[in-house]
């Protein structure tokens, strides 16, 4: 009996050497170990507000007098002079062109964000004021002439790298970012979804294209130079903003 376990044991050592290959294919080798999670940030100095949620927006202003105005679209052209820093909160949308949002769009956004945030841990605040500017619009069937128009709706003008909403608490980029994902889509201009980080790095990014540019021709040079006679050709915008803009669209990749 020994004898027959002893050569079945040597037949199956046999066929595990020739079939080494073959078997290793087949087992599942088992390893214990640590694994490393990264720390979760500390929200120990972060203070919600009394009131967390978005705020109600008049669909009017409060007026004594209202006053029609022109089109003045230099209110959407060109960069945001403020609102382009973080106040309170971590999480902004950033307006990355030029528009008019209506009051139908801050409705949108209100309702929204105050929908499906947390309230408990989580607060949004406006950066942007109410709808203020007049929109002027006549009636279908009217005959030309006759003065401008009568106000019919009025509208609150962006430029690009304003933030609109600020949202911030003891949150983190990944449970706002599809809330605000959402809303930034719905908006009349690109928008997009940013952290503190991510701001300065895109503003970093910008100052560095411009200081390590190895293009001694840069836009400012040929346009300030008069180069080929293009200032027949360009505008005192165009020589503000240096080129980065046209109208309410804003150029990237331009130094």
């Amino acid at each position: 009996m020994i004898s027959f376990i002893k050569a079945a044991v040597g037949g199956l050592t046999g066929i595990c050497r020739n079939q080494q290959g073959a078997l290793q294919s087949h087992l599942k080798v088992l390893a214990a170990g640590l694994k490393t999670y990264e720390i979760p940030p500390d929200h120990s100095g972060v203070v919600l507000p009394e009131k967390p949620k978005l705020k109600f927006f008049n669909k009017v202003p409060n007026l004594k007098k209202a006053k029609k105005e022109m089109k003045k679209l230099r209110d959407i052209q060109g960069p945001a002079k403020t609102g382009t820093t973080f106040t309170t909160g971590q999480y902004a949308v950033v307006a990355m062109g030029g528009g008019y949002l209506h009051w139908g769009h801050m409705e949108m956004m209100r309702l929204t964000i105050n929908r499906k945030m947390d309230s408990r841990t989580t607060f949004a605040r406006w950066r942007i004021n109410g709808p203020h500017k007049p929109i002027t619009r006549k009636g279908l069937g009217q005959r030309m002439g006759g003065g401008k128009g009568a106000i019919d709706h009025y509208v609150t003008p962006v430029r690009y790298g304003r933030l609109i909403v600020e949202v911030g608490g003891k949150v983190e980029l990944g449970e706002v970012e599809h809330i605000l994902t959402e809303v930034a889509k719905k908006l009349p201009f690109p928008a997009k979804v940013m952290s503190r980080e991510s701001l300065a790095a895109m503003q970093q990014q910008q100052a560095e294209m411009e200081q390590n540019n190895q293009n001694p021709w840069t836009f400012k040079q040929i346009a300030h130079g008069n180069m080929l006679g293009i200032r027949k050709v360009l505008s005192p915008f165009d020589l503000h903003n240096h080129g980065r803009f046209t109208g309410k669209f804003h150029f990237p990749g331009r130094v």
